[in-house]
């Protein structure tokens, strides 16, 4: 392929993702999950297991606190999530994952485990580990939110 027929590099790395959260989003709505929108599911996603601050959740959503926590507030009176206090700090509240986002989430990490399995199979096993590898290097650098 020549260089005029390349796909920009940032683009290339952006479609799988693009096709992944496609596919999960369809799937969660054909489960059931057909009451939210893909804004407040990419808030959802970034929900830490044991809780995260609205900070946290509209930084790493890359929007303000107010827009992230109308989508939360949205999430809260669909079931997905609920709002406890911080253990660790008093004043502040965690955003929590609630049991019918836990049910959500087995369904999105079921289909994205179909998705991995079936480009483990394309790529072969040798260049799936490496592509995988070499992601987990650049996210060292591009990843301010890696816990």
């Amino acid at each position: 392929m020549d260089d005029e027929q390349r796909v920009d590099l940032g683009v290339s790395l952006f479609i799988p993702y693009r096709y992944m959260e496609d596919r999960i989003f369809r799937t969660l709505r054909d489960a059931g999950f057909d009451d939210w929108t893909l804004a407040q599911c990419r808030v959802f996603q970034r929900i830490h297991p044991d809780g995260s601050r609205l900070t946290e959740l509209a930084d790493q959503a890359q929007m303000s606190k107010q827009s992230a926590g109308v989508l939360v507030d949205e999430l809260q009176r669909l079931g997905y999530v609920r709002r406890v206090p911080d253990p660790t700090d008093g004043r502040a509240r965690l955003i929590v994952i609630e049991q019918r986002g836990r049910r959500a989430v087995d369904v999105a990490m079921g289909t994205r485990d179909e998705i991995l399995a079936g480009w483990q199979a394309y790529l072969g096993t040798r260049n799936f580990a490496l592509l995988h590898q070499i992601l987990d290097q650049l996210r060292e650098i591009t990843d301010p939110y890696a816990r």
